[in-house]
């Protein structure tokens, strides 16, 4: 029997964290990672779950407070696990010891090594929401999933996102949030829309084709 899908399998054998394919997370691990609740699409060795919450007591609060920051699980064992999203498209970011700040929607799996916070996006006040994202330091290997197509925009100039657009950008970057309350029905992609976050000096940010999955409506009676 002969398929491309068995050269893939095939030729995917790299051990950590790499793309099975443009939708899928492939980790080949021996002993632990964290993923995102309910990312696990199959695996294969002796591998176990656990429930990781947001990462201790003082994380659990913030998230509770903030809304912010994915349900995480703790990946142990030995195998090969496979993670996706609703087959939204899966990046891979690699830290050497820099920061990296993520839409806590847009995480898919991180290796341990690398230290994390829930933290308020600056200059984003109670007025826009109070924005938080959460902040990755250190090395390591980040894979994130964007509902869409991304686009990487490199820094150079005043540059600016949607809230919920802007998946993940170089915490050396000076944040703010433009508030264009006038404009705000007719430039972004949602209804009503009034800010949009703001970026300055040198990095680059993430910045998906889409909002998000859409949120379920409650049924009317």
């Amino acid at each position: 029997m002969r398929s491309p899908l068995f050269e893939a399998a095939r030729e995917n054998d790299v051990p950590g964290m790499s793309l099975q394919n443009g939708k899928m997370l492939r980790v080949r691990f021996n002993g632990e990672f964290l993923a995102r609740q309910g990312a696990m699409v199959a695996y294969q060795g002796n591998v176990d779950f656990a429930y990781k919450g947001s990462g201790g007591l003082g994380k659990f609060l913030k998230k509770a407070v903030t809304g912010e920051g994915a349900p995480l699980m703790s990946v142990t064992g030995q195998g090969d696990v496979f993670l996706a999203r609703d087959a939204w498209d899966v990046h891979l970011i690699d830290l050497e010891g820099d920061s990296l700040t993520v839409n806590g929607e847009n995480i898919l799996a991180f290796e341990p090594g690398l230290n994390w916070d829930i933290q308020r996006v600056q200059g984003a006040g109670m007025a826009a929401g109070g924005l938080f994202n959460t902040v990755f330091t250190g090395h390591g290997r980040i894979a994130i999933a964007c509902h869409g197509s991304p686009v990487l925009l490199n820094v150079d100039q005043p540059t600016f996102a949607d809230t919920d657009a802007a998946v993940a950008w170089s915490t050396s970057l000076r944040t703010g949030v433009r508030r264009t309350a006038k404009a705000g029905a007719l430039i972004g992609r949602g209804s009503g829309e009034a800010f949009q976050l703001s970026f300055e000096g040198q990095g680059f940010v993430l910045v998906q084709a889409s909002e998000g999955a859409p949120v379920p409506q409650a049924a009317s009676g």
